[in-house]
């Protein structure tokens, strides 16, 4: 019953994600003073949902580039899920967080939310966008992988908000010819300058 509601919810996110469009670049570092930030007052066109997801995704982004793996593990609900490119899903946060061991000094993760949607409820939502992973080689090269990701955010019994699904894959080929251009025009994302 519990995989049919998971399922169920997945495949809302996917079909609303496909009628969603990318559109602009939000830097979740950004404070509230600097230019591209996100407010009511500077994205009319945004939600407050879509901006309360956008600022939770802000605080992630800030607390595992300053904290690491276990920072981006604090994130996660008790029963979470994460699907990374070509890996098993890691499931509940105990698991979650032994995997993410990384420390900031070797390995940094950061994101931009590009677009999101808070579910009708309000008690749950998802966020998509582009993320880049930066990492020293042998050689001491950096060394960048870069993809996107879904995360799935819900409002936990206590009121707080935490990640319940994150999935991520790497960038398609640069020759790749999708087009978010080829969507519809209805969608909850910024629009382009």
């Amino acid at each position: 019953m519990r995989f049919r509601r998971f399922t169920g919810l997945f495949a809302v996110i996917l079909a609303a994600v496909s009628i969603s469009r990318a559109q602009n670049t939000l830097d979740p570092l950004a404070t509230p003073s600097s230019p591209g930030s996100s407010s009511l007052l500077t994205q009319p066109t945004l939600s407050p949902g879509v901006l309360f997801l956008y600022d939770l995704e802000k605080k992630f982004a800030k607390a595992t580039l300053d904290g690491g793996g276990k920072a981006f593990a604090a994130w996660f609900a008790e029963d979470a899920v994460t699907i990374g490119n070509k890996q098993a899903p890691v499931v509940g946060h105990s698991a979650i967080a032994a995997k993410a061991q990384w420390d900031p000094k070797q390995y940094q993760l950061i994101w931009t939310p590009q677009g999101g949607q808070m579910l009708p409820a309000g008690d749950a939502g998802y966020t998509w966008g582009h993320y880049e992973g930066h990492v020293r080689d042998a050689q001491g090269n950096t060394v960048t992988t870069t993809g996107r990701y879904i995360t799935l955010w819900k409002r936990q019994a206590d009121g707080n908000w935490k990640v319940a699904l994150d999935i991520s894959n790497e960038e398609p080929p640069a020759d790749c010819e999708c087009s978010v251009d080829a969507l519809p025009s209805s969608s909850t994302t910024k629009p382009q300058p």
